[in-house]
């Protein structure tokens, strides 16, 4: 099953379009999944005290930030009954604007696939070592607090 062989989740700058109309178009050929969710995170131009965020640049515990992924993965698998799972998160700088956070599961029906893709959200955002840096239209930065 897909499910046991660790991915690689952290991919360098920016997550394209391409690479997510990819990933849909692979699984056409998968007759026995009815549903996918995803969700994308995009860089909002935030302003704070006065300024504009530009972009992000995210830093990782890299080798602790891939086991946490696989962690929550495998933990998807044995909660849900889907089908496929796919997470691929930015290091580097992202612009304003630009996909940071790609989650993309499948199953044979769409609540399993919308709570999953749920669940890995917000598993992610709280366990996994990935920081963020705001950089500031002036240049200025500020580490960013997840909310």
């Amino acid at each position: 099953m897909e499910h046991k062989k660790p991915k690689k989740a952290l991919v360098q700058g920016a997550i394209s379009p391409e690479k997510i109309a990819t990933s849909i178009a692979n699984h056409q050929s998968k007759t026995n999944i009815g549903a996918h969710s995803i969700f994308l995170g995009q860089i909002r131009a935030d302003q704070i005290d006065g300024k504009t965020v530009s972009a992000i640049e995210y830093t990782a515990y890299e080798d602790m930030a891939e086991n946490k992924f696989h962690e929550i993965r495998e933990s998807a698998f044995a909660k849900f009954n889907i089908t496929c799972a796919h997470i691929y998160h930015s290091l580097g700088t992202v612009k304003k604007g630009e996909i940071c956070l790609f989650v993309f599961t499948s199953s044979a029906h769409r609540k399993i696939a919308i709570e999953a893709c749920n669940y890995f959200v917000e598993e992610i955002k709280s366990k996994v070592p990935v920081f963020g840096k705001e950089i500031f239209e002036d240049e200025t930065h500020q580490w960013k607090v997840n909310t």
